[in-house]
């Protein structure tokens, strides 16, 4: 084997193991994401870019009330007549899974703040969001504010074992689980991390 052909298989390797390794941090580790939506403000904001830390997905740590998640978008996001979101999407064969689920092409994602864990007993009243009978202090949410039901199948319930419950900050304008249930949590992608972009509100996310 001479040197040119050599150095053209070296490039080849090195190249396919950038792209590897490159694809095995951003599903197991963390990816960039932006924000096109107004659910999450004021807290996020349209155009806002940042990182998503998949470490607590990748190894099953604890979620923690108040944590901003991302998810993948329900198959069905009205008229929902359960407490469990409805995912009716299979992949085809392996490819398509690969296509779906780590290049996430064609697939629909939401950024909501977990409200609501497994086993908690959620009620949502003219004064606020109540978790096992003790309002909620939500200081994310600009007074003035009413958080209001969207499905009365989601008024007064308990979270299931394996699923979630979390809605926009944004209260009046978003779509989350009030209307199309709670989630299942191996549906949640990451946890909003870092702010990126713009460099004047750089830092960790709350």
């Amino acid at each position: 084997m001479n040197s040119t052909v050599r150095e053209v298989i070296e490039w080849i390797i090195c190249i396919v193991v950038a792209i590897v390794l490159a694809i095995l941090i951003r599903y197991f580790i963390g990816t960039p994401t932006e924000v096109k939506m107004t659910s999450m403000s004021p807290t996020l904001k349209p155009g806002e870019r940042l990182i998503l830390n998949k470490i607590p997905i990748t190894f099953g740590q604890e979620l923690k009330r108040g944590d901003i998640i991302t998810f993948e978008r329900p198959s069905k996001v009205s008229g929902v007549e359960s407490v469990k979101a409805e995912y009716n999407y299979e992949p085809e064969n392996l490819f398509s899974s690969f296509v779906y689920y780590v290049l996430e092409i064609g697939k629909d994602s939401y950024i909501k703040r977990l409200i609501g864990l497994p086993g908690d007993h959620v009620q949502i009243q003219s004064d606020g969001v109540y978790i096992n009978e003790q309002k909620l202090e939500e200081s994310y949410i600009p007074k003035g504010v009413i958080t209001y039901a969207k499905n009365e199948y989601l008024t007064d319930f308990v979270v299931p074992e394996g699923y979630v419950f979390a809605m926009g900050d944004n209260r009046e304008n978003s779509t989350d689980c009030r209307e199309f249930g709670c989630i299942p949590i191996e549906k949640i992608e990451g946890v909003a991390w870092i702010r990126i972009w713009p460099l004047n509100l750089f830092g960790e996310i709350h």
